[in-house]
This record gives structure tokens, sequence and C-alpha cells, in this order.
């Protein structure tokens, strides 16, 4: 058993061409995928319809219950390799993605490593959409470290980790994972959290040299959908913090980049236009109320 599987969660017939483009990009590599996996949600029509279109191109599995989570433990269950690899269904993965994925596991202490993923735009970069805030859509964001460097969780877009870590500390948590259009997450959060605590003297690096390429879709480059996306970010980091309720670290990366915003405010207001600037602002940190909000609210006993 050795190589790199790939794993890809599917939900949807609205993302085949994204889905197929995913593909190719795998087929690319400079260092090819021993397999690629993608695993539909449970659903006879969304099977019968990627059964047809992808044909024997790829490993076709349907998961045992709905969600990204579900399904990304079947594809772990089913993998053939010691190093599994994940990307979304929406995205495209750089040529040397997997190459300069992989390298980082020459260490020993290494057991995951997350990439850096640069969002596609419908149209052009929204102005008042800050870097900030790309976590929104699921892509790196200003904040993360600009070299490699260790990291307390990947964004599960485009991520891989040893199988030995989940042969030790168990597979994602089905209570985080996103399911469909639902926004709650974090299921790699909480698992990244979960395997460096449980396995001492080990890391998670981010290498911003693994690259793939996110397409934002167009019903994600609104206000609307920021707001609602940072009210489920809080709400889900409250689950996972008190999951992780003995792990005083389980908020270290929200604390850093609370910093951030506080440090990048001046700089918008700033900027040679002012109403950019002064937009951006305003959308950073009424996201970051919603944040808080979610979080106050997912606190809360149930």
């Amino acid at each position: 058993m050795d190589g790199i599987s790939v794993v890809i969660s599917v939900y949807s017939v609205n993302r085949a061409d994204d889905v197929v483009d995913c593909i190719e990009s795998l087929k690319q590599q400079t260092l090819l995928p021993k397999e690629v996996i993608v695993v539909l949600d449970p659903d006879e029509a969304l099977v019968a319809y990627y059964k047809k279109r992808l044909g024997s191109t790829v490993r076709l599995l349907v998961s045992d219950a709905f969600g990204l989570s579900c399904a990304r433990n079947m594809g772990i269950k089913n993998s053939n390799s010691k190093i599994i690899a994940f990307i979304d269904d929406d995205a495209v993965a750089d040529r040397d993605w997997l190459k300069n994925l992989i390298r980082n596991f020459a260490d020993s202490s290494v057991i995951g490593v997350g990439g850096r993923i640069i969002p596609v735009w419908p149209k052009d970069n929204p102005r008042w959409f800050p870097e900030e805030l790309y976590w929104v859509v699921g892509c790196s964001y200003k904040g993360l470290p600009t070299k490699k460097a260790a990291i307390r969780n990947p964004i599960g877009c485009n991520m891989a980790f040893r199988r030995s870590v989940f042969e030790k500390v168990g597979s994602f948590s089905t209570s985080v994972g996103r399911i469909g259009n639902k926004l709650l997450g974090h299921d790699d959060t909480e698992f990244g959290i979960r395997a460096t605590r449980k396995l001492v003297g080990t890391k998670i690096v981010y290498d911003p040299e693994a690259v793939v390429y996110h397409r934002v879709s167009v019903n994600r480059v609104s206000l609307k959908y920021v707001l609602k996306r940072s009210y489920a970010e809080g709400f889900s980091k409250a689950f996972v913090s008190h999951s992780q309720r003995n792990n005083k670290s389980a908020l270290n990366t929200e604390k850093d980049y609370v910093r951030t915003l506080f440090l990048s405010t001046p700089t918008f207001l700033f900027q040679s236009n002012l109403r950019t600037g002064a937009s951006r602002c305003v959308t950073l940190w009424i996201a970051t109320i919603m944040v808080f909000l979610g979080y106050i609210v997912g606190s809360r006993p149930s």
C-alpha cells in the first residue's frame, strides 16, 4: 500500500462540469495519484447520473449517509494508499499539487498537510470583499502563513493526511461536517485538533506551494451569503471549542485572526480608493459580529 489516493465528495448534479474538470486536473499531475475516489451522497438519481457521466474513469463509491464528513470517511475506508488527499468537487488542482503536498511527509513528525486555495471568481473579485474573509468562500485568507509553517488544521478543500492517523485517532466527526447546502462545518478543524492532541509530538503543516483553484459560485458573491456563512462559522466554532474543552489551544487560531483584523482596519481606511477601503472594512466587521453572534448562540446549553 503506497502512493496517494485522492478523495472527492459529490452531492449535486449541478456541479457535474466542475467534477469533470477536477478529475481532469488530477490526471494532469506531475505526480499521478494511485487512485481517484469519487464518493456520492446516497441519492439514487445522483448515483445513476454520475455512473453514466463518469463511467469507469474513477472509483465511484456511494456513501452510507448524507454529508461531507460521511463521504470523506467512506473514501478513507476504501482507499488503498498510505497518504489520502482531499479536494472539493468545484476545485481544480495545480499540476504540482500532489508533488508539493507529498514532499512534506518526508518529515516523520508531519501527519497532515494543507495547501493554498486560490478563489476563481465568476467575474472580477468584488471590491467590497476583503481578502481577510476569503474563508467565507472556502479559500486561503489573509492571516494564514505566507511560507511553510505549522498550523492547527488545514482547510478541507486542499488537504492530505497519513492513513495511519485515521487508524489511530478515528475519522472525521459527522456531527460538524457539511450536509448539502447547509453551511455548518469544521470537521477538518475538529479532526486537526483531535489528531495533534492525541499524537503528541506531531504536527500539521501549511505549504502555500501546494495549490488548488476553488470556483466561487455567483450565489456566494453577496453580502447575504457572507453574513449567513459567518453566522454558521461562529456556530460551528462553538461546537468545536466545547467538544475540545480540555484543549486550551482550540481557539488560538481565531485569536490570532482577530489580531489580524485590528491590524488590517487602518490599511483599508488609507487605501487610495477610500470608498472601496471603507466598504471592505464595514463588510469585515459586520461579518466578524455575525461570527461572534453565531458563537454565542452555539455556546448555549441545548
